[in-house]
């Protein structure tokens, strides 16, 4: 990892977008600080596409999706994407997929939301997740779900340093036991995910890209976009995205990270946010 400082000039002038993590890389202690909403602000401003990829539930992420200065927020490690009345101006209705989940007409610049699977699909993907969380409580001692869970409808999350402190011991076996169920698991900066299906981080991006945005190949256009994370979640991102940065954080997880990324911000979480919008925002201005 590079400091940001040694971006070279010009190297981000054609940057249009930013995929960004949002627990502990665009919040502090759990909320949005002034300094980072002021730098969503200012890219949105510029013109600059900023989409959110988390492992945060969709229920939890509606409110944010309505307030924030952004086109969109994935959820659910990609599973769900939520558009509020910051995102783009192409019709919602106009997306074909029988996966969608709309508002009203009259709600229409409030929320909508997308799935990447049928109905049937989530429900039966469901019934096993729940039969897993129930042994992870049952096997692991400590284990608990975390306190988002109610708004979570195609993956479950155990807390490990949100609320509830979980050893590395635990925590690999949190994994393992998911990953012997069948499911994927990542560990973010407070919880254990674990989900069925395709998706990730990564391939998340590409459908939000290709849905809302029309970019078809995300990979071929990897370069005039920037991901900013901070987690061993996020290494599908790091690995992806030549514009790839973790917010000084980060560090708590660099020996465990097989991708890192090629630059780091001076500060933590919102403040390491905020450096890099002002760093994109020069770049952009050919400062």
């Amino acid at each position: 990892m590079q400091p940001l400082a040694a971006l070279p000039p010009g190297a981000w002038r054609d940057v249009g977008g930013v995929f960004t993590d949002i627990d502990d890389t665009l919040t502090t202690e759990g909320a949005i600080t002034p300094g980072a909403l002021a730098a969503l602000r200012a890219l949105r401003d510029d013109g600059v596409h900023v989409i959110a990829v988390t492992g945060r539930p969709a229920g939890w992420s509606e409110a944010f999706a309505l307030s924030w200065p952004m086109d969109a927020i994935v959820a659910e490690n990609g599973a769900v994407a939520l558009i509020g009345p910051h995102g783009p101006t192409v019709a919602v209705d106009a997306i074909n997929s029988q996966n969608s989940l709309q508002r009203p007409p009259h709600q229409r610049k409030q929320l909508s939301k997308l799935y990447q699977y049928d109905t049937d699909t989530r429900q039966r993907h469901f019934a096993h997740l729940k039969h897993v969380a129930a042994r992870i409580l049952r096997e692991v001692p400590g284990a608990q779900l975390a306190q988002d869970s109610p708004g979570r409808e195609t993956d479950i999350a155990i807390d490990h340093s949100e609320f509830t402190h979980l050893s590395e011991a635990q925590i690999a076996q949190v994994v393992a036991l998911m990953r012997a169920e069948g499911l994927h698991a990542t560990v973010s900066s407070i919880h254990i995910n674990g989900w069925l299906g395709g998706h990730n981080k990564w391939q998340g991006a590409c459908w939000i890209a290709r849905t809302l945005l029309g970019v078809d190949d995300l990979r071929a256009q990897q370069q005039r976009w920037v991901f900013i994370g901070d987690s061993t979640n996020d290494q599908t991102m790091f690995e992806q995205f030549t514009n790839s940065v973790g917010v000084a954080n980060i560090a708590r997880f660099a020996d465990r990270l097989r991708h890192l990324p090629h630059y780091v911000t001076p500060s933590e979480r919102g403040a390491g946010f905020a450096e890099m919008a002002r760093a994109l925002l020069a770049q952009r201005a050919g400062a």
